[in-house]
């Protein structure tokens, strides 16, 4: 998209934390930490001298050649540059991978109980350590491709930051809020947030108890507001809603020790160095990690007849080069009205060309309202057959239409990617959540045929 506006002093207070944000999606942006006024360079990027003797350091998240609505990087203003560290060794990948050849495909469909989260009197688990990838497809090394991850996770990185050199984090808390240092500042995302951390932005994460969520990443692409089309300019997720962090620093020796594990070509690596990367005074730019609130989508639904297809439920999205056809979008079944006359409102049946993941953060899905949890998840793959279970078909085959509220107190969610997703030996084994029974909710559906039926006279 157009980047046409500097947020230079807009500022959104943050109820959690007293932290501050910058508004707006994909603006070119600036930022410099209060307690060193004007450390942005005026009139250029790369004084040869910067203010306080800082360094200027580029961080490019497109092809310097790529047309401007496209073209992302910002500049950062560091007391040390990230270039100073040791080299990086081979790290445990633990239960992240991109192996998509672990195990057999399976078409069927797939349900999964909520993930377990490790007990802190048992054992101590961070973000990273926390990851577990379930299902994913393509390749990291050609910049082609998705993985999806769930994080269970009870303790805060210490002395610790990741950064994603394969491609961006799209996370979405479940349990517990997390607070995210980056090099741009820090941000607090609770449940029904989410946010995005794009490829090579290091970070770390705080957590306050038992804590999990999902993580859709994507490679070779950056997450982007979708067209609207005939809506019109205004609706769905409204740009002035998209928060990004201010600048904020830490001048920070560690001399035990500084890990910074970095997730190259779908292996993590690790190296050391004596200083904490967040250590940048000021920013500009329009490549930015950012944040938004799910209450905040301006929902579009059906008002006459018939039930509308998902993609208005559409919150971001991350382009191919197939016009129309997403690697990945992120899709919401937020509370709304339900006023169709004459429809089963309900999602319909379907067999889709596309993959589609669900999570639920909170509440009850309006398809299953049993067996489908908080924290848990389902993959419907490329033309795996799917759609309301038994109990939901005759319930609402037989409703009375008037005026309803739909989901509420519920949040709903979906990844759905153009790729024949394959899940991993720890979605379908490891994790020991598999719903074996799950294709037992539409073992109920009986036939309603009627070859005798005739239309009524009315």
């Amino acid at each position: 998209m157009f980047v046409i506006a500097w947020e230079w002093k807009l500022l959104t207070d943050c109820a959690m934390a007293g932290l501050k944000y910058l508004s707006g999606f994909g603006n070119e942006l600036a930022s410099e930490d209060p307690r060193c006024p004007g450390s942005l360079p005026e009139g250029q990027n790369n004084p040869q001298v910067c203010p306080y003797g800082l360094y200027a350091e580029q961080l490019s998240g497109s092809a310097f050649t790529c047309p401007r609505p496209t073209n992302k990087r910002s500049w950062l203003y560091r007391i040390i540059p990230s270039v100073k560290h040791k080299p990086f060794t081979k790290a445990s990948c633990g239960d992240l991978t991109e192996n998509w050849n672990e195990v057999e495909p399976d078409p069927n469909q797939l349900r999964w109980l909520p993930f377990a989260i490790p007990k802190s009197t048992e054992k101590k688990v961070d973000f990273v350590a926390g990851l577990h990838t379930v299902c994913g497809a393509g390749d990291a090394k050609s910049r082609n491709g998705i993985g999806i991850h769930v994080y269970t996770c009870n303790t805060s990185m210490v002395d610790s930051c990741f950064n994603n050199s394969d491609g961006d984090f799209l996370i979405v808390p479940q349990q517990g809020e997390i607070l995210i240092t980056t090099e741009f500042g820090k941000m607090m995302v609770e449940p029904n947030e989410i946010c995005v951390i794009q490829q090579g932005m290091r970070f770390s994460v705080d957590v306050f108890g038992e804590t999990r969520g999902y993580i859709l990443e994507v490679y070779g692409a950056h997450f982007e507001l979708p067209d609207l089309g005939p809506i019109g300019a205004n609706g769905l997720a409204n740009p002035r809603d998209f928060l990004c962090p201010v600048a904020w620093y830490e001048d920070r020796k560690v001399s035990t020790g500084y890990t910074v594990i970095n997730k190259y070509q779908g292996k993590l690596f690790a190296c050391q160095q004596d200083f904490s990367p967040f250590n940048v005074v000021a920013w500009h730019g329009n490549y930015t990690p950012y944040k938004y609130n799910l209450k905040n989508f301006m929902v579009i639904n059906c008002v006459a007849f018939d039930h509308a297809d998902p993609s208005i439920f559409t919150v971001l999205t991350a382009k191919s080069t197939r016009p129309g056809v997403a690697i990945a979008d992120f899709v919401i079944f937020p509370p709304r009205w339900g006023v169709a006359d004459h429809t089963f409102r309900p999602p319909y049946y379907h067999r889709n060309c596309m993959s589609e993941f669900m999570g639920l953060i909170k509440g009850h899905y309006e398809a299953k309202e049993e067996g489908f949890q908080p924290g848990g998840a389902s993959l419907h793959s490329i033309m795996t057959p799917h759609g309301p279970d038994a109990d939901c078909f005759e319930k609402n085959s037989t409703a009375e239409l008037s005026p309803e509220r739909v989901a509420e107190g519920t949040m709903a969610f979906m990844f759905e990617s153009s790729f024949s997703m394959a899940v991993t030996k720890w979605g379908l084994q490891t994790c020991q959540k598999l719903d074996k029974s799950y294709y037992q909710c539409w073992e109920p559906l009986r036939s309603h045929f009627n070859p005798n039926w005739k239309p009524s006279t009315q």
